[in-house]
């Protein structure tokens, strides 16, 4: 019997361990952490052995089939020794995606891949098609193949997951943008980031099909270079009917094949430059699938907000607060900023990725009356924008909603857009969002 080693006991792990046994594996989970009482139950029931807060490499070492978390580096030793030895490591979609045959609906970049995810799942479940929802959102794509196994799949994968991906293939591939992100994960070096986002196109054939965010300079010159095999559409916020996907004034527009969809952008339930964007990915990708010009306007017109994504929370006083706990780059703040109507009271701070925050300058300039930094050391976001704005010091999410209720006016905005991860105070951003909910709505 094959050995599988699994390590990583979250969501993609337990996953990998349901699979792994329905394949006959004699399956080991090694976490360095400390397992949720869902998946510890979960893998008691399978008859998994399983390990947390270690890793017992004599026990790792013997396996002949490694399934890793994405949130564990490359570079560390033991995945160093472990490739050194010949034991293949790979990620739990790659693992899953050898065992199915099912459509894959692909996305991945810097910023909107959730949104986009989120929004070409809800197109394609409302119209009637077999589809599951699986990467970074989701289920495990693996415990889905194990035993809720569907025709299509939809699928947000991470840089981190596309390093683990070798066989796997895409149908058809999504690269919303690329803009540094995770950097420290990349040597500090941009090209590794870009390449790793690439990763997305390895293995598709010429009928498959690859949509791009042609606003984007760093992903439109690799297309432009022409070594792209699959079929190449990109979209567009400008009028350029060059592109696949494109503004017409106020109307979204979409061509492929034989067929153009339009949609007026007030039409579609989400709002702002950046969610035209995901929009026009989403379209583009359902028509490759063959949905309807009716179930096409019916999934656009019916989408809700995204959790933790510009999601408003409440107007309490007359001021609105904005949970956009999600931006954790500086791209992803500067839609943010740059879709706001009102004067911003703007908090943001937390762990720096190495993050250049000349981008913003404009915009903050322009549309932000207070910067409450919000972080254990906020030093570079104060250094960076007490030139252009006015700067609170902030260490907790208590004071920052103290200083924050007592500065704002009516018909201002809180919005917390962060630009940095969210490991100095709070366990990721979900976390960080959900306790920003919570603290806006006690304010009542």
């Amino acid at each position: 019997m094959k050995r599988l080693v699994i390590l990583g006991g979250g969501e993609s792990g337990a996953g990998a361990a349901k699979l792994g046994k329905k394949l006959g594996y004699e399956v080991f989970l090694s976490d360095k952490g400390k397992l949720a009482d869902k998946y510890k139950r979960m893998l008691e029931e399978l008859g998994v052995e399983y390990e947390e807060g270690q890793h017992s490499e004599e026990r790792i070492f013997t396996a002949d089939l490694v399934v890793k978390s994405p949130g564990i580096p490359d570079k560390l030793p033991m995945i160093v020794g472990l490739r050194e030895k010949g034991i293949e490591v790979i990620s739990e979609i790659e693992f899953a995606g050898r065992h199915t045959d099912a459509k894959m609906y692909c996305i991945t970049g810097s910023n909107g891949k959730t949104t986009t995810t989120l929004l070409l799942y809800h197109i394609l479940e409302k119209a009637g098609y077999d589809v599951g929802l699986a990467g970074n959102v989701g289920n495990s794509l693996a415990a889905q193949v194990a035993d809720d196994l569907h025709r299509v799949y939809v699928v947000e994968l991470s840089s981190f997951q596309l390093d683990g991906m070798f066989q796997f293939r895409c149908d058809t591939a999504i690269l919303t943008n690329i803009t540094p992100d995770h950097l420290d994960r990349y040597d500090y070096k941009f090209e590794n980031y870009a390449n790793s986002k690439f990763r997305i196109l390895n293995n598709m054939r010429k009928e498959d099909l690859f949509i791009y965010g042609y606003d984007c300079e760093v992903v439109r010159e690799r297309v432009e270079r022409g070594d792209v095999v699959p079929e190449a559409v990109g979209f567009t916020y400008t009028d350029c009917v060059g592109v696949n996907a494109y503004m017409d004034g106020n109307t979204v527009v979409a061509r492929w094949g034989n067929r153009e969809f339009r949609i007026a952008k007030q039409e579609i339930t989400i709002q702002g430059r950046h969610n035209v964007y995901n929009a026009m990915a989403a379209i583009l990708a359902a028509l490759k699938a063959g949905v309807s010009d009716e179930d096409l306007r019916k999934g656009l017109t019916t989408f809700p907000q995204v959790e933790h994504r510009l999601e408003t929370v409440d107007v309490v006083n007359g001021v609105t607060y904005i949970n956009d706990s999600k931006a954790t780059n500086v791209d992803s703040a500067w839609y943010a900023l740059d879709s706001m109507h009102a004067p911003v009271v703007w908090i943001a701070g937390g762990t720096d990725k190495g993050n250049d925050y000349s981008a913003l300058f404009d915009l903050v300039k322009e549309k932000v009356k207070l910067l409450i930094c919000m972080g254990v050391d906020n030093k570079k976001l104060i250094e960076s924008f007490s030139p252009i704005c006015e700067v609170v010091d902030t260490h907790s999410l208590d004071e920052t909603m103290e200083v924050a209720y007592r500065r704002a006016e009516k018909g201002d905005v809180v919005l917390l857009s962060p630009c940095c991860a969210s490991f100095d105070l709070f366990k990721n951003y979900e976390n960080r969002g959900e306790m920003f909910k919570e603290k806006v709505k006690s304010l009542k």
